[in-house]
């Protein structure tokens, strides 16, 4: 099967300290890989360059045959994050946040009722007109999440995406990714929960002392 996601020889230096060296690995269509390692061993640094959120000081990372570094923008279009700690503009609201992102990403055919189900699938849509700087830490990662989906992507990265929610949160999460494998989205999720990573993982890496292993 060929890999959807590849990345090659990631090395990201900070000065003189080796964050992570040599990182290759690849992703496949419909497969939900694992990302573990200790606090501070690299794994919220190695989805940061793979977003290009952070530059790794060298790689090879591309999505199909779409360079990161030659086809940034057809790279982007196929790729999905979301952080542990989503970040909002503070003048608008929930539902105001899918719209432009949707806007942003050409993707507002249909926008009013796949907004709606979202929002009501993630228990969001009562406070659809609030400002996500007054929800709570777990609504926040919901919300975080509903502006992954509002927009279509192949590739979809999640950096603990478990931390702050509750039982319910969970369950919609595990659903929804089970659901986006269903539809060939590659997906690789950081996670310390063994329970989880044991219940959706295909595949489990470890970063241990700059590297990356396959366990």
């Amino acid at each position: 099967m060929a890999p959807k996601l590849f990345v090659d020889g990631l090395t990201k230096k900070y000065n003189s300290f080796l964050a992570l060296d040599s990182i290759s690995f690849s992703l496949n269509a419909g497969e939900i890989s694992i990302l573990t390692g200790l606090n501070g061993s690299g794994k919220t640094t190695l989805l940061s360059c793979i977003t290009g959120l952070i530059r790794p000081t060298r790689s090879e990372v591309r999505i199909d045959a779409f360079d990161f570094y030659k086809d940034e923008i057809e790279y982007r279009k196929r790729l999905a994050f979301l952080p542990d700690s989503p970040r909002f503009y503070i003048e608008l609201s929930a539902w105001e946040h899918l719209r432009f992102i949707a806007m942003s990403t050409k993707a507002l055919d249909g926008f009013d009722q796949r907004a709606e189900d979202l929002l009501k699938s993630l228990e969001l849509w009562h406070a659809r007109h609030h400002y996500p700087h007054h929800y709570s830490r777990g609504m926040q990662l919901k919300l975080g999440l509903a502006m992954v989906l509002i927009h279509p992507f192949e590739v979809l990265l999640l950096d603990e995406p478990t931390s702050a929610l509750d039982q319910e949160g969970l369950a919609v999460l595990v659903k929804t990714i089970r659901q986006l494998k269903n539809e060939g989205v590659s997906i690789l999720m950081s996670t310390h929960d063994p329970q989880l990573a044991q219940d959706l993982g295909d595949r489990h890496f470890k970063i241990s002392h700059d590297k990356l292993v396959e366990v």
